[in-house]
């Protein structure tokens, strides 16, 4: 991999978003979105403002991948964080999640949170489960059949934590 650049998320950038939610959504395997999502929905969706924030990974000059992240819950909840991620399909399996798992990590550390929770991964989203792991989340919780994946029928969700 060249220099995969993560910054934040610009103006000029949602198009490139946009294409990389709408192909997530579609594929109906890792979030509960509605599908079709309309542009503005997804915007309303992925694009955080303070005290959250979206960056996007850049890779020779073409977005590879994004991520927003912020408190879990407002007011007595947050002190603990969340975040979500997609990447582009033709880059998973690069190290561009991983990146990103790394950057999140550490923007909610500089920003004096105590944890992250992840409220809904796919049980059947495999590499993801992995990647959490190897970052050191844990799974607290499973809703059994929560999910209604494609391939896979009703799975379930896992609620992931991580102290930090």
């Amino acid at each position: 991999m060249t220099e995969l650049v993560i910054r934040p998320f610009a103006a000029d950038d949602w198009p490139a978003v946009l294409a990389m939610i709408d192909e997530v959504v579609r594929e109906g395997e890792t979030y509960a979105y509605p599908t079709p999502l309309a542009p503005e929905e997804a915007r309303a969706l992925w694009v955080e403002t303070p005290p959250g924030l979206t960056v996007v990974a850049e890779l020779d000059g073409r977005i590879v991948g994004t991520a927003k992240m912020g408190p879990n819950r407002p007011g007595p909840g947050d002190h603990v964080g969340t975040a979500s991620f997609m990447v582009a399909g033709d880059a998973r399996g690069a190290g561009v999640g991983r990146r990103l798992a790394d950057w999140v990590v550490d923007w909610h550390r500089r920003e004096g949170y105590e944890g992250i929770q992840f409220n809904a991964v796919v049980a059947s989203n495999e590499p993801a489960v992995r990647l959490w792991r190897s970052v050191g989340f844990e799974i607290v919780g499973t809703v059994p059949g929560a999910f209604r994946s494609p391939r896979h029928g009703r799975v379930g969700l896992h609620v992931m934590f991580l102290p930090l």
